[in-house]
């Protein structure tokens, strides 16, 4: 049987350097395949993660806000047009040239149901990318709604996932996806590998994908098992072109929901909540529970988390 790893399991070896300083690297990267970001880090399509002030935030350090899709077609539409309305007001982070398109604004849809109509509002209000977001991303509906998206909304790049191999990254890749999302079962509230015994350990399914994917020029987001920053610069150390977090950009002022104080004064403290997407508690759950809920510590602004990471 081949050996799997996950992120616990390997660590990056040092090597020979000249680099003076931490402020000479750059971490310039692709998120898609016409889109860039100065800081590879993207925030979670979570109803507790991304909403526009997670994305608006994400984009002042150079990363990027995946809006979640739990919410109504108007509503969704009306959170990217506030983003969109705060990257008019900024310097691009890249100049447009040729095919490239300046700053991402990306928001997610499904794959059933109103998913072209909302799409169409998204691109409409404001958004250059749309992810789509299902767990099981090498499935014949996914592979439909890249296509249909692609012939229905022009100019709009397409985002594919969640896979954890090489060969579900082919699939997506020859479908025509220009970004793909890997990793199944590795989020700290994802309870998939646990209720249906599907997953792949984060580094292997990397490795895999990576491999697949490089061949079609089509970056790859590392989602999934982040649990430390230096999780982080292991994720792109295998391959990935940006790391998708959830878990660590949980509880800050910028995702969604109300801060609540828990306990009396002098010994009260401040919470979020944190949930799966496929958590009983969350906007989007059906009656397949795979993921779980919890309030975090309240961690104030996320730019200092996001600081963190970029020094990491």
């Amino acid at each position: 049987m081949e050996k799997c790893y996950t992120y616990d399991d390997v660590n990056i070896i040092p090597k020979y350097s000249e680099i003076r300083s931490r402020g000479e690297v750059s971490l310039d990267t692709k998120f898609t395949r016409r889109t860039r970001l100065s800081l590879p880090i993207v925030s979670a399509p979570m109803d507790t993660i991304t909403e526009s002030d997670m994305a608006i935030g994400m984009m002042s350090m150079g990363g990027v806000g995946v809006i979640h899709r739990f919410l109504s077609i108007e509503k969704q539409a009306l959170e990217v047009e506030r983003t969109f309305q705060f990257w008019e007001t900024i310097e691009p982070a890249f100049e447009s040239e040729d095919e490239w398109l300046s700053v991402p604004i990306c928001a997610a849809v499904g794959v059933t149901g109103d998913y072209l109509e909302r799409s169409k509002e998204l691109a409409g209000a404001g958004c250059s990318v749309l992810l789509i977001d299902v767990a099981h991303g090498h499935h014949k509906n996914v592979g439909e709604a890249i296509e249909q998206i692609k012939k229905n909304i022009q100019g709009v790049e397409v985002i594919a996932g969640n896979i954890a191999t090489g060969e579900a990254a082919h699939y997506l890749c020859e479908k025509g996806a220009d970004g793909i999302r890997a990793g199944i079962g590795n989020g700290s509230l994802c309870e998939t590998r646990i209720r249906t015994g599907v997953g792949v350990p984060q580094v292997s399914a990397l490795l895999d994908i990576v491999n697949v994917c490089d061949k079609f020029d089509v970056p790859v987001i590392a989602d999934g098992g982040i649990r430390y920053i230096g999780d982080v610069c292991k994720g792109l150390a295998c391959g990935a072109d940006s790391v998708m977090l959830g878990s660590l950009l949980s509880g800050t002022k910028e995702t969604p929901g109300t801060i609540e104080k828990i306990g009396k004064w002098p010994n009260e403290q401040l919470f979020k909540k944190y949930r799966g997407s496929a958590s009983r508690d969350s906007k989007g759950s059906d009656k397949n529970v795979e993921g779980n809920h919890k309030v975090i510590p309240y961690k104030g602004k996320t730019f200092r988390i996001l600081s963190d990471i970029k020094d990491g």
